[in-house]
């Protein structure tokens, strides 16, 4: 079971990407899937969540009204808009647990690579 992140890049404050994650070998189309973050030095950090269905959102207050999760049958996307350099980190995707906010899974993937210049 593999989630792969993709998308990642260096961008000047206030740019945008797009991230995607996929998966390899099976669908998480059945399950509720978050979007986290580790910056160097500080612990992972919950980002963005999506409902099974796509209708309910969830967001970390650092990244509301700048950032969109999305997803469709095989890909989740997160749309990062407004950029700033406390952005910047590895992005991860993972099944959650939505109400709790945390990983169902233990295997993290490699992640993609965010950077944000000031």
């Amino acid at each position: 079971v593999q989630l792969q992140a993709s998308g990642g890049g260096l961008v000047q404050a206030g740019g945008s990407l797009r991230l995607s994650c996929a998966a390899s070998g099976w669908s998480f189309s059945g399950y509720n899937m978050g979007w986290f973050r580790q910056a160097p030095g500080k612990e992972r950090e919950f980002v963005a969540g999506i409902s099974v269905s796509g209708v309910r959102t969830d967001y970390a207050d650092s990244v509301k009204d700048r950032f969109t999760i999305s997803r469709d049958l095989n890909t989740v996307h997160l749309q990062m808009n407004s950029l700033k350099p406390e952005d910047t980190g590895v992005y991860y995707c993972t099944t959650i647990q939505y109400t709790t906010r945390t990983s169902l899974g233990s295997d993290w993937g490699q992640g993609t690579l965010v950077t944000v210049s000031s």
